[in-house]
């Protein structure tokens, strides 16, 4: 039993179908995934029982029952054990007739709930059941998700064997995130799904991803230091590729752990300056103007990173989420890929001298960009005006 929100203890279980086929989406069934997710919600896994309705016992309190043949957005399970709307409530799909998937009622509408789940009843707006009120996933879970900077109406799919593969598409579609650079946004979709669908059905964790990530920065590190630009920019881009991959396939597998968290998150915020300090120790020669690039270079990237932590300090949302423009800007600003981008440009051109001079540039204009963007939200809040991001109001079909 888990503490549920009104303070009654809640028996969680997880419905099954013994005549039914499991089937797997990214690799785990649908019981097997509802199970990841209520522990990484804080449920201790030797409280969630399972199995079909007439296996479930429970002497008093609370249960939350969760259809197995479903695939859930985490954020409906996680409404469903905390929220106050979830109490005595049933989670329905709209539709005619409208399916109920999951519960969370008290003992005197068990019954009623039990019936609405084993599909012997079906549940209606203006339905006498004794206190039970039926909720929409957008009515429980609101549509922006600030963990993923997007919009998206929360989702519940029925798991068929013929709707597999556009389910897992789905899912990865939802596991991506709104807001990110122009490679990761529009350039490694498509092969990222591919390999993580590889790995996810060959048990690969995703720290091992990880680990192989952090390989490929050391080796890039080495390879610009000794002038190789050419196999250090394979190597880099590469890493940024499993760097796509490894998040997605921890949040399709539901694997995330705290380590794999430190160990990616740690990456990314700590490699890109060592990749620009190697850079300019193999170029050749010692033009005048390389020293004052790297600097600047340098302290942009450590400057912008302040400045959204600023940002993201007085406004409780990052930088890049506030307005449209701002979305937009993240797609090129001088983060990681568009300046691998600079450089690879200047590589084969012959003049990767010129690379890190663009680099450097394109800091200085994105971080006139971002300061300008926190002057302007600063004044807005002197003005009494609150901030908020527009997709929190943006219209979701």
């Amino acid at each position: 039993m888990a503490k549920a929100t009104s303070g009654l203890q809640t028996t969680i279980w997880i419905l099954t179908d013994p005549d039914q086929p499991e089937l797997k989406i990214w690799g785990i069934s649908g019981a097997e995934r509802l199970r990841r997710v209520l522990v990484a919600a804080g449920i201790r896994a030797d409280r969630i029982g399972g199995g079909p309705l007439a296996a479930l016992q429970v002497q008093g309190g609370e249960v939350l029952i969760v259809r197995a043949d479903y695939v859930f957005d985490e954020r409906l399970i996680r409404a469903l054990l905390d929220s106050p709307a979830a109490h005595n409530s049933v989670l329905f799909v709209p539709g005619s007739p409208q399916r109920a998937v999951a519960a969370r009622v008290e003992a005197r509408n068990r019954e009623a709930a039990l019936a609405l789940l084993s599909g012997a009843e079906t549940f209606q707006d203006n339905d006498s059941q004794a206190g039970l009120r039926g909720l929409a996933p957008g009515e429980l879970v609101p549509a922006y998700n600030p963990a993923l900077r997007k919009s998206a109406v929360p989702y519940v799919l029925p798991i068929q064997p013929q709707r597999l593969r556009e389910i897992e598409a789905h899912l990865f579609r939802a596991s991506y995130k709104g807001i990110t650079d122009a490679v990761t946004k529009w350039v490694w979709p498509r092969p990222a799904q591919a390999v993580v669908r590889i790995l996810a059905r060959a048990g690969v964790r995703p720290n091992a991803v990880t680990g192989l990530s952090w390989l490929l920065v050391i080796g890039a590190t080495w390879l610009f230091s000794l002038g190789a630009f050419g196999l250090g920019l394979l190597a880099a881009w590469l890493m940024t590729f499993l760097d796509t991959v490894d998040g997605k396939l921890a949040r399709l597998s539901l694997t995330t752990s705290k380590l794999g968290h430190v160990l990616d998150h740690g990456l990314d915020l700590i490699h890109p300056p060592f990749w620009y300090l190697a850079w300019a120790a193999g170029l050749p020669g010692s033009a005048v103007w390389l020293g004052p690039a790297l600097v600047i270079t340098l302290l942009g990237y450590v400057l912008g990173r302040l400045l959204e932590g600023v940002f993201l300090l007085l406004f409780k949302m990052e930088i890049h989420s506030w307005r449209p423009i701002d979305a937009w800007f993240r797609t090129i600003t001088a983060r990681r890929n568009p300046n691998l981008i600079l450089l690879s440009v200047a590589s084969l051109g012959g003049r990767p001298d010129w690379g890190l001079v663009a680099v450097a540039v394109w800091t200085l204009c994105s971080l006139a960009f971002h300061s300008v963007r926190l002057l302007q939200a600063c004044g807005q809040r002197w003005r009494g005006q609150p901030l908020q991001t527009w997709q929190e109001s943006e219209p979701v079909g």
